[in-house]
């Protein structure tokens, strides 16, 4: 008789790592690994490579930028998608499509399981969680094993059952610091080490997209962004996808100190977190499409959608994507964004973007 199978979300990090060869031998499951590239540069290279090394009978990828980019961060663009008025919720919405990414593995495999990297401690374990038992149906079919949510293992011990396992580990960080850190296109959320102490400044080596604005170029730079029905289609009069004009963005804004987000955090589970974000692209654009509103949107709509953008945001950072409410709002933004075609002129300059 053939073992059951469980698709797993692989990041190539320590943790997806270990829960390779954890899940094989908790539950006596064959593993298939499901890496889903919305952005994540260099991290995913040789992620095939190392989950077949820790014991994965297979290894899936899945280019998912273009998909990203326009079923998930510009309708959230379009609605105003910014949790507490900062967050432009780069990891609430790449939840979601990763979700749906697996269970269409799981499909496809015929695998009775899937699994997720969340601890019992944040918001990324309710948006899988949810996600994927809407998406299988009445949640029995396909199940859910959560490895560091179960195993209660220290960040010690996590290593002492790595280096037993003889795994070959990736760390990021400088000067001996680790950090946690979730890319996409969208942004950057960074956390562990200096940053759980709100009383101290994020160290300059905790950022890899923005300069510090104090260093930035101390000439101006005018950009031009065209929109068309509250979508951005061109960059300084050049027409371009949407995934190369939001990577030309980061680095852009990024150049200029612009896109660092500090600030402390109401979590869906109920606690309050010092959280650091990087979303260069993402200030641009809202900036941008927020300015082009004031011209394209009569009073009583602005104050309507700036309404509607809160509980938009309340939505999708709790992991209700799959939710009829998100697409009525939906509904309500394409309608109201109808006439918001038109060129944004902004200029960047040490940590500030003007209209």
């Amino acid at each position: 008789m053939s073992k059951g199978k469980c698709v797993l979300a692989y990041s190539g990090g320590m943790d997806s790592t270990i829960s390779v060869v954890w899940i094989k031998e908790k539950y006596d499951l064959d593993v298939i690994t499901l890496t889903v590239d919305l952005g994540a540069g260099p991290e995913i290279e040789g992620v095939r490579e190392k989950s077949k090394s820790a014991g994965a009978i297979d290894s899936v990828v899945i280019d998912a930028k273009d998909e990203f980019v326009n079923e998930y961060i510009f309708p959230a663009l379009k609605s105003g998608g910014m949790y507490e008025d900062v967050y432009a919720l780069s990891t609430a919405l790449a939840r979601p499509l990763m979700s749906k990414k697996l269970v269409e593995t799981a499909r496809k495999y015929g695998a009775e399981y899937v699994s997720h990297g969340c601890t019992g401690k944040g918001n990324d374990q309710v948006r899988f969680d949810a996600s994927i038992m809407t998406l299988s149906g009445d949640g029995e079919s396909i199940k859910i094993i959560a490895p560091a949510r179960e195993w209660g293992m220290t960040r010690d011990e996590e290593k002492e059952y790595a280096a037993k396992a003889g795994l070959e580990l990736r760390e990021v960080g400088d000067n001996n610091r680790v950090y946690s850190i979730d890319r996409n296109l969208w942004g950057l959320a960074i956390e562990g080490e200096d940053l759980e102490d709100t009383w101290v400044e994020p160290p300059e080596d905790a950022f890899s997209w923005t300069s510090n604005a104090e260093d930035a170029p101390d000439t101006p730079e005018i950009i031009e962004i065209g929109f068309d029905k509250g979508i951005p289609i061109s960059l300084n009069g050049e027409k371009i996808d949407g995934v190369t004009l939001i990577e030309k963005l980061n680095v852009t804004a990024g150049k200029h100190g612009i896109g660092r987000v500090d600030h402390l955090e109401n979590r869906l589970v109920g606690i309050k977190s010092r959280e650091v974000y990087e979303t260069p692209a993402a200030i641009i654009l809202y900036n941008a499409i927020s300015a082009l509103e004031t011209a394209t949107l009569s009073r009583e709509q602005q104050r309507i959608k700036s309404n509607l953008s809160k509980i938009y945001s309340d939505l999708v950072y709790d992991g209700r994507w799959f939710t009829l409410l998100r697409e009525n709002i939906e509904s309500f933004m394409n309608s109201a964004q109808k006439f918001s075609s038109g060129d944004v002129k902004l200029k960047l300059y040490k940590g500030n973007v003007t209209v």
